[in-house]
């Protein structure tokens, strides 16, 4: 490693500042954020993050679904970028880290670059993903899998959030472009830091995750139509409720992730029932499904389960629907030579490491189908994520940003 390389360092104290700073956007009492994408709240924290990041020397832009990206020049203006960032919406009740680390870790690396008036060769880009959550569009990792091809621009401007606002609209409210005219920017490599939003690290003494891959995993949303009827007068037996149906896939499903190991996941994350009245026998049912197994053939199994399940259970109670694939992103395996770059940098800083898979979905799982990709963990507190409690240590994040900055370094010097 350079002299300059072995030497370099965030600013952890900065970091730390900032993540505070931005988590008062959108700020929940119980101690969160909820700053979903699109929304005014997401435009304070983008508006936050760019006056940062123009301060610094970057040039932002913002392509034609709301993917913002802030640029650092380097020596040479025709290189490839090197990428780095994640996402700035959060859960409904989401919390202060995930997501945004990643983003103010890329915004630490391009300072602590400047504090030592370092000009890489090739350019560096900070990337803000649009709707990584998927919580209020129902589209997880929207903004990467457009600007990777994996979705179709005028797909992803038609998904609509629960009050029947589309993503068009949001982009237009915010006077963003909505043409798709200008090219995707070539670049070199791809760096994501990240919380685990798991236990591993924690539970293993581990202060940096190397990332070599990230789980199969897919949403489904499973509707049912029944018959609204009485709660009191109508017999069980001539009922036709939606319910029941739920009533036995569940315990099914559970029973058979238990059988296909503890890395087997399977998870009911909305539930709604219509009318929605407490003596009324619901005439329609809407839940989701996410599945995730590391497996291929064991994450099929589970697949096929619900769909077994839910269609006998359908044809035993009377009732119509099925279960339809709402998102799915394939377990990926991150670029060797990216893999690489993060193990050495976490070498060279003498930390405790762990390579793992990651069990979450991040943008990087679209951005690796087009450009070599890795990615950085760090623990959370209890492997607790999507909740108002999440939390890190300010030296856990400080490591994983200087993990992050001699990679992304080494990365970008021709």
């Amino acid at each position: 490693m350079s002299d300059v390389s072995s030497s370099l360092r965030v600013n952890g104290g900065r970091l730390w500042s900032r993540l505070m700073e931005m988590a008062k956007v959108g700020a929940t009492s119980a101690g969160g954020c909820n700053r979903q994408a699109l929304s005014e709240l997401d435009m304070q924290g983008r508006a936050l993050l760019k006056g940062w990041a123009e301060a610094a020397g970057c040039e932002a832009r913002i392509d034609a679904i709301g993917n913002l990206f802030l640029r650092r020049a380097g020596k040479n203006p025709q290189l490839p970028v090197v990428m780095t960032g994640s996402h700035l919406d959060t859960q409904p009740t989401g919390g202060k880290f995930d997501g945004v680390y990643g983003v103010l870790a890329g915004l630490e690396v391009i300072e602590s670059l400047n504090d030592r008036g370092i000009i890489t060769d090739h350019p560096l880009e900070l990337a803000v993903w649009c709707n990584e959550e998927g919580s209020r569009f129902p589209m997880a990792m929207m903004g990467s899998a457009v600007w990777a091809g994996r979705l179709k621009l005028d797909e992803a401007h038609g998904i609509k959030d629960r009050l029947g606002v589309s993503v068009r609209d949001e982009l237009s409210r915010w006077k963003f472009p909505l043409a798709d005219d200008t090219p995707r920017a070539a670049v070199k490599a791809s760096l994501e830091a990240h919380i685990e939003q798991g236990p591993v690290l924690e539970q293993r003494g581990k202060r940096i995750g190397v990332v070599t891959g990230v789980q199969h995993m897919c949403r489904y949303e499973v509707t049912l139509t029944g018959q609204e009827a009485h709660a009191g007068p109508t017999p069980m037996h001539l009922r036709k409720d939606p319910v029941r149906v739920l009533a036995e896939v569940l315990p099914v499903m559970y029973g058979a992730a238990k059988s296909l190991g503890e890395d087997a996941r399977f998870t009911v994350g909305f539930i709604e029932t219509k009318p929605g009245s407490p003596n009324t026998v619901p005439g329609l049912l809407k839940f989701t499904v996410d599945i995730r197994h590391p497996d291929a053939g064991r994450y099929q199994a589970l697949k096929q389960k619900l769909f077994d399940t839910v269609s006998a259970a359908i044809a035993k109670h009377q009732v119509k629907g099925g279960a339809s694939l709402m998102w799915e992103a394939p377990g990926v395996s991150f670029d060797s030579a990216c893999v690489s770059a993060v193990r050495e940098a976490t070498e060279s800083l003498g930390f405790d490491k762990e390579e793992m898979v990651s069990g979450a979905g991040h943008d990087s799982c679209n951005v690796c189908a087009v450009v070599p990709t890795a990615m950085i963990f760090v623990p959370c507190l209890g492997g607790l994520s999507h909740n108002e409690a999440e939390s890190a240590s300010p030296e856990d994040l400080s490591a994983g940003a200087d993990v992050l900055l001699r990679a992304l370094y080494k990365l970008a010097s021709a």
